[in-house]
């Protein structure tokens, strides 16, 4: 079996690397059923070992090292061992970077500094110094500033790395199902998304953009970006800059919400708009205390397509968070073949997109022109994983983690 090495900041219950990782090995509930791992984790390095249990599902204490050791899997104490398995030389196939959670500092623009780019280099470092690049996944955005975003693309790709990166939202279950042919003539299109622009509004750009890359003429790019909060995200949408019937019309597709208006249960809602370079017209709104699931919907000719966004066991409810065993699929299905399933562009732009919104909002909701984000790409043709039921069934349902 392929050896993939786990870099991780912090392994609590239910964080990123326990969704995803853990699914290394144990297994990956699907609809379908319980597909075992086909490549081994060899190696760990976790940054940090938070011993406090707190009351909340994020102030856990580690895991990490008990998981490890039920595995027999070593945890070393750098980077460079970890990837190099202590021999001095890359030893392993691939390597999961797992940079979400830990006490690491936040900026004035409310970004995590999380060390994801600092953790490449050290990945990227054993690569270059071996004479040999492996597949590499980075878990959500890549970065929170764009000279980091593109130097982590740039990195990968020349050392000839299979990059991958991003979230498990484009993975997740879609009610109504929905997914544009590529070529689609899409006009405009709006995700709805809820909780923090920084950890959440990433995960309702890349439902977006997801969506969007497969629109006729591919991906081109975003000219330029505005961040706008509170009422004024209302009086742009009377004023035309974004359709109040995208946004209804992505809303009713989600199952859990209470009855009236986004505008009477939202009393903060933000606002991402974002001009494509070929003229295409993108939203993200965040619609705190009205929703907790995401949607989207989108103009296609004359008529709106829309769907629900589902990702089962967010918010800590009971199950098995299998989004994540789909995500982990197409990355197990990279370590194996050396091809990327899906662009890693879709992430590159929506992590400079995600950068340009917050600078926005920190700058007073200032429309913010990106020529630096000028990323063509052509989106995928067909993946073999990901759910297509418009809910979770069979291993899917099953609690998580699975019984010991």
């Amino acid at each position: 079996m392929k050896r993939i090495a786990a870099i991780i900041t912090e392994y609590r219950s239910l964080s990123h690397a326990d969704v995803l990782v853990t699914k290394f090995l144990k297994g990956f509930p699907t609809d379908e059923g319980l597909q075992p791992p086909r490549v081994q984790i060899a190696s760990m390095y976790i940054d940090q070992f938070p011993e406090v249990a707190g009351a909340s599902i994020w102030e856990s204490a580690d895991i990490g090292r008990r998981i490890a050791a039920e595995h027999g899997v070593p945890i070393y104490p750098s980077i460079v061992k970890a990837l190099t398995l202590g021999t001095g030389q890359l030893a392993v196939d691939g390597v999961l970077l797992i940079g979400e959670h830990g006490d690491y500092a936040w900026n004035e623009k409310e970004q995590h500094l999380f060390p994801r780019k600092y953790f490449m280099e050290q990945i990227c470092g054993v690569m270059a110094t071996s004479g040999r690049a492996v597949p590499l996944f980075n878990d959500k955005h890549l970065s929170y500033n764009w000279h980091d975003i593109k130097w982590m693309y740039d990195r990968a790709r020349g050392l000839g790395a299979p990059f991958m990166a991003g979230s498990s939202i484009p993975l997740c279950w879609r009610k109504p199902w929905l997914e544009h042919e590529v070529g689609t003539p899409v006009s405009e299109a709006i995700a709805i998304g809820f909780s923090g622009l920084d950890i959440y509004g990433f995960h309702a750009l890349e439902g977006l953009q997801c969506m969007l890359e497969r629109r006729r003429g591919g991906e081109t790019g975003v000219r330029a970006v505005t961040c706008l909060e509170g009422e004024a995200v209302w009086q742009a949408a009377r004023t035309g800059r974004w359709s109040l019937d995208l946004a209804e019309a992505a809303c009713a597709c989600i199952e859990n919400k209470p009855s009236g208006s986004m505008q009477e249960h939202c009393q903060k809602p933000a606002l991402f708009l974002l001009e494509y370079r070929d003229g295409t017209r993108g939203a993200v709104l965040m619609l705190n205390g009205y929703v907790t699931d995401l949607a989207y919907a989108a103009r296609v000719g004359s008529a709106i397509r829309a769907t629900e966004i589902y990702a089962h066991g967010h918010g800590g409810a009971v199950g098995a968070y299998a989004h994540f065993s789909y995500l982990g699929l197409n990355i197990e299905e990279m370590f194996l073949s050396g091809r990327p399933t899906y662009p890693v562009e879709r992430t590159v732009l929506t992590s400079g997109v995600l950068e340009a919104a917050l600078t926005s909002r920190h700058q007073g909701g200032c429309r913010l022109e990106t020529p630096w984000l000028d990323i063509g790409y052509e989106s995928y043709g067909a993946l073999r994983w990901r759910p297509t039921r418009p809910r979770p069934a069979g291993a899917s349902l099953a609690p998580w983690p699975p019984a010991r």
